[in-house]
């Protein structure tokens, strides 16, 4: 009788424990995802705050409209005008500026477009075009894509023909494509240190100043889509953006580099 008590107590106490885990739904980009970095930065929340995280990938766009419907709890992306133009429809809520790193454009170690030499990233995509060499283009409407898409604007080229390949992957498949037809593409800095050991494309360009990539994370409003779990959400985004959550971020290493840099104390 009291054995069969004890056992019914600690199924109880089982059944109770794994129904006070929650989770928390994420809308992430594939270049985040593809880092690392959550695999040392979720663990430490969920030992925090007894919950689970649950992160889906896409490209910005996907990753901004599933959260604009409500499908997860948190958005944590990097193209800040789609983003702002959400937030000014009310989806999402309780904004902040999460991390850094920036946009590089890299390719084979033969350079034939010469771009290594070039004083813009916009010239650099010009000498890309004007000698048809071989560009990967995510076409996703990711924010990478939108980042791609806007340094072509402002280089005054559309880009088309054989030479310009959409592919409609995310930033992991872009760069094995990339490196097996020995092509240039633009991809963030992260996402190009953790995957460097498997590639033998290099960064050609870099250090202009517009390719800057910040990331922000943000809560689906509660107000809109009342299933949510908001509270969590909160304190996800004050996890991320604590001193804590920051060091973490900048801690983050592959093969001795950082690949993002903390931003919360930024506007």
């Amino acid at each position: 009788m009291i054995k069969n008590l004890i056992v019914v107590i600690s199924l109880f106490v089982i059944a109770t424990s794994v129904q006070a885990v929650e989770h928390l739904r994420i809308a992430t980009t594939t270049s985040t995802d593809n880092s690392g970095l959550f695999t040392v930065l979720h663990p430490t929340f969920e030992q925090k705050f007894d919950a689970k995280v649950d992160v889906i990938a896409f490209g910005t766009g996907k990753a901004l409209k599933i959260g604009s419907n409500g499908d997860v709890d948190v958005v944590f992306v990097h193209a800040p005008a789609a983003e702002l133009k959400y937030v000014k429809q009310g989806a999402f809520i309780d904004r902040k500026p999460v991390m850094h790193n920036d946009f590089v454009i890299i390719g084979p170690k033969s350079d034939s477009a010469g771009i290594a030499q070039a004083q813009s990233a916009s010239q650099a995509l010009q000498l890309i075009a004007k000698k048809k060499v071989t560009f990967i283009s995510r076409g996703d409407n990711s924010g990478t894509h939108k980042k791609e898409q806007a340094l072509w604007a402002v280089a005054n080229i559309k880009p088309e023909g054989v030479w310009y390949l959409q592919v409609g992957q995310g930033m992991g498949a872009v760069l094995t494509i990339a490196n097996e037809k020995q092509a240039y593409t633009l991809t963030d800095r992260g996402t190009q240190i953790a995957f460097n050991d498997k590639s033998s494309l290099e960064i050609i360009y870099q250090g202009d100043d517009i390719l800057f990539n910040p990331y922000h994370v943000m809560a689906v409003n509660p107000d809109v889509h009342d299933h949510v779990n908001y509270e969590l959400a909160v304190k996800y985004i004050d996890f991320v953006t604590s001193e804590e959550g920051q060091k973490i971020i900048n801690n983050f290493r592959k093969s001795g580099e950082q690949l993002f840099y903390p931003d919360a104390n930024q506007p």
